[in-house]
């Protein structure tokens, strides 16, 4: 018995790696997953490639600050699947949760996550048994 072929799904791309909650580990953070996407075939300077390095470098950053936790490191971890980025940090801090807060008059701050909620398709926080992991999802223009 001879069935319709059966269509080719694309392949499930992973990157994931921790680095210490240090500056120096977030910017490193951003550069990999630049090095990664490419590699990927998601040139440096496109579209995705910058709206993902702006989600890497402020999801990273508030790990950093926020999600730091003595002794523990943060992990990114990025997925494609077809079209679908997926970029996730982890940090050690369930208590700070992220969440976009209203402008303050002339703040030096507070835009980030303002950022990926205009770029991102989807984003959001999920609990982890220590800390939490935020996400972002991104779709190929």
């Amino acid at each position: 018995m001879t069935g319709a072929p059966v269509p080719a799904q694309p392949p499930v791309l992973t990157f994931t790696q921790r680095f210490s909650s240090t500056r120096r580990g977030a910017r490193l953070a951003r550069c990999l997953a630049m090095v990664e996407l490419h590699d990927w075939g998601i040139p440096h300077r496109s579209p995705l490639s910058e709206d993902a390095e702006r989600i890497v470098a402020e999801f990273t950053a508030n790990a950093v600050t926020h999600g730091n936790a003595a002794g523990r490191d943060f992990e990114l971890r990025l997925t494609l699947l077809g079209s679908v980025l997926r970029i996730e940090v982890s940090d050690a801090r369930r208590e700070r949760r992220p969440a976009v807060r209203p402008h303050a008059h002339q703040a030096e701050g507070g835009y980030g996550l303002r950022i990926v909620d205009a770029v991102a398709a989807d984003w959001g926080v999920t609990d982890r048994l220590i800390g939490k992991t935020v996400w972002a999802e991104l779709g190929r223009r």
